[in-house]
């Protein structure tokens, strides 16, 4: 009898520790990382509900971590739209000069991501509209809304919900999460993607600053008028969209200051980098036989992420030329067609596990497109990295690393066999590259808690008090005089 009692007690404490998890993600690569943190909730015994557009590329409709709520409603951003997009920056980046191409790829990015953007508001106004729907979502009762703000879709179905809302964060529809929340002096804090560090000369300063407001008003207007649109149709023209993005009560920061800047932060922002890192399993026998059979010189991973279907022949033909001079192994993901000039040392796959061969012991060098989960996985593995940057944030990611001492960084649109080469060879063969990152990988993981543990706590932590107002700034409410006294008026 006690013991029965015991075992029902355990299960109605644990019960009653649960939680019920609504999240409203960001696809594509963005879904990686928030799909551990799904994971990682379930295990602990949370009810988690995905909320998924019909046509989503990476998030699966079933699964056993999590229920999900299928939209009937195609967003756009899958597989096809991303192939077409960067193939259109990599023509843009080979055809213009230099000015005139940064200006060029800002325009192409503002118009495709105006209309995905307002993609994601009729998604919403479908899930608002859909009375069955939107009544079956209150009547869970859920405690708590996780969403990833690179879109801002979540953001307004939480305040239509009422529900506590956190982010996993790095990327919101305004640019760098830091600077829709914390102070971001522009005289020792450079903007993302202006490629500059914290020590800056006076030119600089004055280009960052240049450089943030033309980007803030590229955001504006790109995202502005949907979100705008969609806040005045549900909640009145005294709803800013940007407010409720500051509003949010915890930040899951997935980035740390191994990889940012030291800059000004606030209370709710909660420093998760590397959060998806874990030491390397044992690979499957035939990639762990490859590894082996490069002896002492090592292998080469290669990949550059999942947003690039194939590169143009031309530029795979010279990476290829480049790989076979080397006398490491290579283990490259590559899809499409196979390059003539592809050498013996050299094997092709579809996909790789990633963090497993970067903590391979016979793993020498990660060439990367720079995407920030792949270089996080290379800090804490300190493997010292070979940067060929396509899109978005990998420029200013790998220039982070560069002026670290961990990288060096190539332009793919002109890359050669030659200056491929000669920098594969400088990285490896160059002590520095590995002492530097090895440095980096022990203050990553030198931590008084893991930081997926940390991410948890602070889920929970919400869930428990029903939100976290008392460490939000309510600077975010204030308005100029003649704002309130319209409003008044």
């Amino acid at each position: 009898m006690f013991y029965s009692v015991s075992i029902i007690v355990v299960i109605l404490t644990v019960t009653a520790d649960c939680g019920k998890v609504l999240v409203f993600p960001h696809d594509g690569s963005h879904w990686v990382n928030m799909n551990i943190l799904i994971q990682e909730l379930h295990s602990k015994g949370h009810h988690v509900t995905v909320i998924r557009p019909a046509d989503s590329w990476y998030i699966k409709e079933h699964s056993p971590h999590y229920d999900s709520i299928t939209v009937d409603f195609a967003v756009g951003g899958d597989e096809a739209f991303f192939n077409v997009f960067i193939s259109r920056q990599l023509q843009i980046r080979r055809e213009r000069s230099p000015v005139w191409t940064r200006f060029s790829l800002d325009m192409e990015l503002k118009d495709r991501f105006s209309e995905m953007h307002r993609k994601v508001c009729e998604m919403v106004i479908n899930m608002i509209e859909d009375q069955k729907l939107i009544n079956s979502i209150r009547e869970a009762k859920y405690d708590v809304l996780i969403t990833d703000p690179a879109n801002g879709g979540g953001v307004v179905l939480a305040h239509y919900l009422a529900l506590p809302m956190i982010f996993n964060v790095r990327w919101t529809v305004h640019g760098e999460a830091h600077f829709a929340i914390a102070p971001s002096p522009l005289s020792y804090v450079p903007f993302p993607l202006a490629m500059l560090t914290d020590k800056m000369t006076f030119f600089q300063r004055l280009y960052n600053m240049l450089f943030y407001s033309v980007r803030l008003f590229l955001y504006r207007r790109t995202v502005g008028p949907h979100y705008s649109a969609l806040c005045n149709c549900y909640f009145g023209p005294d709803v800013d969209y940007f407010e409720l993005f500051q509003a949010a009560d915890i930040w899951l920061m997935r980035v740390d200051f191994v990889f940012e800047f030291p800059r000004p932060t606030m209370p709710n922002i909660v420093y998760i980098g590397c959060f998806h890192c874990k030491p390397a399993k044992p690979l499957p026998a035939d990639l762990e036989d490859f590894m082996q059979s490069s002896g002492e010189h090592g292998v080469v991973v290669m990949s550059l992420g999942t947003l690039v279907g194939e590169l143009p022949s031309d530029i795979d033909v010279e990476i290829a030329a480049a790989l076979a001079k080397l006398p490491q192994k290579v283990i490259w993901r590559h899809t499409g067609k196979r390059p003539s000039t592809l050498g013996n040392n050299t094997i092709l796959v579809d996909w790789m596990p990633q963090n497993d061969l970067l903590g391979h012991p016979k793993t020498r060098v990660f060439v990367s497109h720079g995407g920030t989960n792949g270089i996080l996985e290379s800090i804490y593995h300190g493997v010292p990295i070979v940067g060929l940057p396509l899109v978005f944030d990998q420029h200013d990611n790998l220039s982070r690393m560069k002026y670290r001492g961990v990288a060096t960084v190539l332009d793919i649109a002109t890359i050669d066999k030659n200056l491929f080469l000669e920098a594969l060879r400088e990285v490896i063969n160059e002590p520095s590259y590995k002492i530097n990152m090895q440095r980096l990988s022990r203050l990553e993981k030198d931590k008084p808690m893991q930081p997926l543990d940390s991410a948890i706590f602070w889920i929970e932590f919400v869930m428990r008090h029903k939100g976290a107002a008392h460490l939000r700034t309510e600077s975010y409410k204030m308005s100029w005089p003649c704002m309130k006294k319209k409003k008044r008026d």
